[in-house]
């Protein structure tokens, strides 16, 4: 599946582009159950994952070029078992779905001993 922002996600982006809402850092979460994102799709929709948790994607560190807003590789180190469907991207208070992606080649199963998942999110706007 594709990128989606749901409603609320494009509030969101229209809030903080207009300035009606201050700008701050998103977080990136997996998620463990597979839901089927919508235009309606809210965090309690999401499973997140709680080992290895979320990271912070600091804003300074996007890459911007032509209609595309890209972030570094990022690495999510378990130290258990866990499986991902895919992840999703918060506000930084983890109550606002900005946007989320099914990992069109997953899940992706982590063994018992623990292990690691990358991440490399990047947005495109028509």
């Amino acid at each position: 599946m594709s990128l989606l922002v749901p409603t609320v996600g494009e509030n969101e982006f229209l809030k903080r582009m207009l300035n009606f809402s201050a700008p701050s850092n998103v977080k990136i979460h997996l998620y463990s159950n597979d839901v089927t994102i919508s235009d309606a799709s809210v965090i309690g929709d999401f499973t997140l994952i709680t080992d290895p948790g979320e990271i912070s994607l600091t804003g300074a560190s996007w890459t911007v070029t032509a209609g595309t807003a890209t972030y570094p590789q990022q690495t999510f180190t378990f130290t258990g078992a866990g499986t991902a469907y895919g992840y999703v991207v918060t506000d930084s208070t983890g109550a606002i779905v900005l946007f989320a992606e099914t990992f069109t080649d997953g899940p992706y199963a982590v063994p018992a001993g623990g292990g690691t998942i990358k991440v490399t999110t990047s947005i495109s706007l028509d």
